[in-house]
This record gives C-alpha cells, structure tokens and sequence, in this order.
C-alpha cells in the first residue's frame, strides 16, 4: 500500500530479489518469495544474498536491524561514503554537492517522504535501504532527520508521497529537486508539476513493458534492477549507460551531464567505451523479470 497510514509500527519493503518483506516492532515477521535468486549487487552486501533465498533475505534484513537500526527508532541517517558509483543516492549526493540540485525528495523508514539539502543525509538514507513500500512514523527517526537538514512532510502518518514532496520542495522555495520514483505514475505527475526535476526510477524489477515505456519517456534516470522490460526499453533510447551488470540509463541531456561529471570528479580508475545499447556484462542478476 504505496499511500498506506499504518496504525502500528510495521514497515513494508520490496527486499533483495523484490521479497516483500514486513517488520513490526523491530522484528522480521513476514519474507514474501523472491522474484530472482541472484543478484551481483547482493553478493557485495555487508550481509552477503547469494543465492536469494527468502532465509538469506531475513538474515540480511536481520543485519540491517542490529548493525544501523532499520525501520526503529535507532536509525542512523548520516553516511559520506558510496556503496555503488551510480546508484541512485549516490548521483543525488553528488548532485547535492555539486549544485546541480538544490534539494533531493526520498523516502526513509520511520518517517515517509523528506525533503534535504543535506548530502550525507541522502546517502545515509538511500544507500542503506531497499524499496520502501509503505512505513509508520518513529518519533527518533524524524527528529534525527530534521537535526540533520531534512524536513519530513507528514509526521502523522510518515505517508510515501514524491509527487507531494516536490510540491512541498517547491513551496519552501527550491527550484531544482532531485527526486526518486517507483511507479510511472508518480514520474508522470512530478513532471507536470517540476518540469525540470531531475527524476530517478529506482526498484524497477518486475515492471511492465508498458511501465518501462512510461518511465522511459517521464525519468532522467533509470536503474535496471533485474528489469527485463527497462533494459530492452529503456536501453535502445538512452544517451548513456553507466555499469553493466545493473545498468542505470541516462535517458536526458541532462543525466548525461550528471553522469559524466561525476566520472570527471571520481579519482576512481573508470572504463569509457563505445557499444549498442543496452550492454550486458557477464555478471547480470538473474533471471531478469
């Protein structure tokens, strides 16, 4: 329930290999079937998933409690360092650090959709979490976002709304959001209402064919998850690709630029090559749905 109000502590993620995955009360209750049983992303993990199993997934989620508190009130928020080069946290911080952003739209555990220009606070939010689904308020949480830069759009209910947080963002006067989205239909809205928000489609395993057209046309960046549909769509209309085993494709001039710019400011070692898009290494999640 993307917009759900849960009356008791319960959080809803989409985990490793989309296993729909419920904690209450700082307890794993519930791991749904994974849709996949490999993923390169989650063989790197603290906690490493290989193969996906839906034990494997709880030990993770289980890590994920005891080591930063996910989804309780001892959530931490603040990291400065990159899990991946190109995930989605990671171009948003650097976005944030950069000035091409002056604000980033998430979600976080414990507290729903937030607004921050606080660079750190996105990695330390996004990099460490999976797809939120819906989630309940912490009172902890959301006032350690809030000492931190962020500011949380409903403290009742900790309501997932991105199209109501660029809203937001834009009446506290900021002018270029960065947002990230799930669904084309909050792609679709944001870009009626922030014409020039740079939109990041994140958790796309399992979209449809019509989903990956909608969010090829509405998103500046698309992460490939273990997409089927968002390589084959998405892969023939992109400027640019970065990775390969996961591929996030820059659909605009505009991620382009944001790609390429953090490539130029990484003192990291990269590869730059020409291919057809979309290019597939030999390392991909598997098997892509």
């Amino acid at each position: 329930m993307r917009n759900g109000m849960p009356n008791e502590d319960e959080h809803v993620i989409e985990a490793i290999g989309r296993c729909r995955v419920v904690i209450r009360d700082g307890e794993v209750v519930e791991v749904g079937p994974p849709h996949i049983s490999r993923c390169p992303l989650a063989r790197r993990f603290a906690h490493p998933v290989d193969p996906i199993t839906q034990s494997a997934v709880k030990e993770n989620i289980d890590h994920r409690i005891r080591s930063f508190g996910m989804c309780t009130d001892r959530r931490t928020v603040l990291m400065d360092t990159e899990f991946v080069g190109f995930g989605a946290s990671e171009l948003l911080r650097f976005a944030l650090l950069s000035h091409i952003i002056d604000s980033a739209v998430i979600v976080c555990d414990g507290a729903g959709t937030i607004i921050t220009t606080n660079p750190d606070l996105v990695q330390g939010v996004g990099g460490r979490m999976s797809g939120l689904v819906s989630t309940s308020p912490i009172p902890d949480v959301i006032c350690r976002i809030e000492e931190n830069g962020g500011h949380v759009t409903d403290h009742t209910g900790a309501s997932i709304d991105q199209p109501g947080g660029v809203r937001r963002a834009g009446g506290l006067g900021f002018s270029r959001i960065g947002v990230t989205v799930t669904t084309p239909d909050e792609a679709l809205a944001i870009r009626e209402l922030e014409s020039d928000a740079l939109i990041i489609a994140v958790h796309t395993t399992g979209v449809s064919r019509e989903e990956a057209e909608m969010l090829a046309r509405s998103a500046d960046l698309l992460t490939a998850c273990a997409s089927s549909a968002i390589r084959e769509v998405a892969g023939r209309k992109a400027l640019l690709q970065a990775g390969s085993s996961i591929p996030v494709f820059a659909m605009t001039e505009k991620a382009r630029d944001l790609v390429l710019d953090k490539i130029r400011k990484d003192p990291g070692q990269v590869v730059v090559m020409g291919a057809k898009l979309p290019y597939s290494g030999d390392n991909c999640p598997g098997p892509l749905v």
